[in-house]
């Protein structure tokens, strides 16, 4: 044990629940999250650790008419208009990558009894991305252009910190890679300066725990087949 440091079992297994227990949810109901309740998700976030502390996110949050407006305007965007990211999606998803990836469609779709070779019902699925599922709330999460990657890569820690105090506060939350594929209509539309680049969206709220869509839970891969040991 370093100095200045305490073993704390309590500590331990809260972060390990928190992080158990975290899911993505699918289908939202309609009751706001007050906003006191946002500001505490916010304040716990803020404690991310970033690169010599520059602190590169930035977050818009909607509520109330704010996300009506933006479920309606995207969705009638994204008929006519094809999706630009800031950031580069995957190329192909390979391997054992690609495994997971078919993992989690398998769940989602058998779940919502969307049958292999269902385009429509996939369609169907996929277009509720943009629906945020319905949530009461969305946080839009940039960073700065002139920090490159690893300003990206600080917004990705910060994102875990948001999820993780949600879930501690008993929201839940939708992760989205499928809202940063319209930056430049997320740009417009929250008038963002041209220096902001969008990372991720996050749809979030109060689950609707009926809802088929919400009964799976992903899994993960063992931590002795994802790290290598050095000891000589």
């Amino acid at each position: 044990m370093s100095a200045g440091t305490s073993t704390s079992p309590a500590l331990h297994e809260a972060l390990d629940r928190l992080l158990v227990e975290r899911w993505t949810c699918r289908q939202f109901l309609p009751a706001p999250v007050p906003r006191s309740t946002i500001e505490q998700v916010l304040t716990l976030a803020q404690r991310t650790p970033s690169w010599c502390n520059t602190q590169p996110w930035q977050v818009v949050i909607t509520e109330g008419e704010g996300t009506e407006r933006l479920r309606t305007r995207l969705l009638a965007h994204l008929r006519d208009n094809p999706g630009l990211p800031d950031f580069p999606f995957p190329a192909q998803y390979t391997g054992v990558y690609q495994e997971r990836r078919r993992e989690c469609g398998k769940q989602l779709y058998g779940s919502l009894g969307i049958e292999r070779g269902d385009h429509e019902g996939a369609a169907r699925q996929m277009m509720r991305n943009f629906a945020l599922f319905d949530a009461p709330h969305v946080a839009i999460i940039t960073t700065e252009a002139d920090l490159g990657v690893y300003g990206a890569i600080d917004c990705g820690l910060y994102l875990n910190s948001f999820l993780l105090a949600a879930q501690s506060l008993g929201i839940a939350t939708a992760p989205q890679a499928a809202l940063a594929g319209y930056s430049g209509f997320l740009r417009d539309h929250f008038a963002l300066p041209d220096s902001r680049r969008v990372v991720v969206g996050v749809s979030f709220g109060y689950p609707d725990t009926a809802h088929p869509a919400n009964s799976f839970r992903t899994s993960r891969a063992d931590a002795g087949s994802v790290a290598t040991w050095h000891s000589t």
